[in-house]
């Protein structure tokens, strides 16, 4: 192994293939040009200089890939890939607060961004992370959506097909979040509003008026949100029919009940059914400590159209390939709708994919010009990469070009 490097610079990789598009990469050229992670999991300090191209780490087990890609993953509002506590992030063989610095090319110029951790919340038991753009604090997580496209496959989300439907919900709204921002805050009051209700349910003692204002705020939330879920839909469904022959199709739907009555009624009727629904509940709520019907109810449902069978009936290869393929077309909408060609992180990709779809998808990954970041324990599985890509290594928090 050679020596470690505290800046690992990269200036000199071929990120062409003479059958791809050459303006490809011209268009849209959202990219990392540096990250420096300071006390952040297992890294002390790193920083890392690198061109538009493809990223491959690799290294063993533990040595921190999956770390980097995390750090990566705060570039957009939210907990990361592995939604993950702010104390979690924290090196804990140091007392310095983390913090993680990015350099992005735009196609406006430079674009810093910083965030790290808020001692000043620590020390009073609170979780906040502070978020610096262009070196002046912001408010809040949501602007980072404005500026960056971001989209990533884990290890995890191997099971998102396969297990229960509050997974599939979480992702997507995570996509529909990526279109529009302020979907996360219908979210997020929906969640608030049906906290409270509980809550005054389970005292006993709850004033109707009270819940009658928190049940309107939910409907009125929920038919929002469902809407939301149904375009995202919509457009992904159209961008799969697009799709190449290599991955499966899948057919994709939401269900629930403001999305199921959203098809055949306008919003304000929907509005009143789920009202009417939320005071009939009322009780049955009190009792159970959860509510029966709302938005939080709702599921993703994908099948795997070839063999018309649901995808949590596949198999894990299967399901691995129709996750791929769903995230490709998400990552082609986003470059059409946005204008802007989003990161695309990819946690121990090579794992359950024969050598012809790893083929496929490092081809993809190319033709699509996104800066993409892979990573996995060999270099052998990126081969077909490796002339237009930027191969890396990582051992015990140390990076080495």
């Amino acid at each position: 192994m050679p020596e470690a490097r505290r800046v690992v610079s990269i200036q000199d990789s071929t990120f062409r293939d003479p059958c791809l598009d050459p303006g490809i990469l011209a268009s849209d050229p959202l990219s990392i040009s540096q990250i420096t992670l300071t006390q952040f999991r297992n890294y002390e300090h790193a920083r890392l200089v690198c061109d538009a191209a493809p990223v491959v780490i690799t290294g063993a087990n533990g040595g921190g890939k999956t770390n980097l890609l995390e750090a990566l993953s705060l570039l957009v509002p939210g907990r990361g890939l592995r939604r993950s506590s702010l104390g979690d992030f924290q090196n804990r063989a140091s007392d310095k607060p983390w913090a993680v610095a990015i350099e992005l090319r735009t196609d406006t110029g430079p674009l810093l961004i910083g965030t790290g951790r808020d001692c000043a919340a620590s020390c009073n038991d609170e979780e906040r992370r502070l978020i610096h753009i262009d070196g002046k604090p912001a408010r809040g997580q949501t602007i980072l959506a404005e500026h960056i496209a971001l989209a990533w496959i884990t290890p995890d989300m191997d099971r998102l097909l396969a297990e229960g439907s509050a997974a599939r919900r979480k992702f997507l709204d995570r996509l529909a979040f990526s279109f529009d921002p302020a979907h996360g805050g219908r979210v997020r009051a929906y969640e608030k509003a049906m906290r409270e209700r509980l809550h005054l349910l389970r005292e006993g003692r709850a004033d109707p008026l009270w819940l009658d204002a928190l049940e309107n705020e939910m409907a009125r939330r929920a038919v929002a949100i469902a809407a939301a879920r149904r375009h995202m839909i919509s457009r992904l469904s159209k961008a799969i029919a697009e799709s190449g022959p290599v991955f499966p199709r899948a057919d994709i739907d939401v269900r629930g009940t403001a999305e199921d009555l959203l098809e055949h009624q306008p919003a304000l009727l929907v509005e009143d059914a789920l009202r009417a629904a939320f005071a009939r509940a009322r009780r049955e709520d009190a009792a159970s400590g959860t509510c029966a019907t709302g938005a939080h109810r709702s599921d993703l449902r994908v099948r795997h159209r070839a063999k018309n069978c649901p995808a949590d009936l596949c198999s894990t290869g299967e399901q691995k390939a129709l996750l791929i393929a769903v995230m490709l077309a998400y990552v082609r909408l986003l470059s059409e709708h946005r204008r802007m060609k989003p990161l695309f992180l990819l946690d121990d990709i090579a794992a359950h994919l024969d050598d012809f779809r790893r083929a496929a998808l490092f081809d993809e990954i190319l033709s699509l010009g996104a800066q993409a970041w892979l990573t996995g324990t060999d270099q052998a599985p990126f081969s077909r990469l490796a002339p237009f890509a930027q191969m890396l290594q990582v051992e015990n928090g140390a990076i080495f070009g």
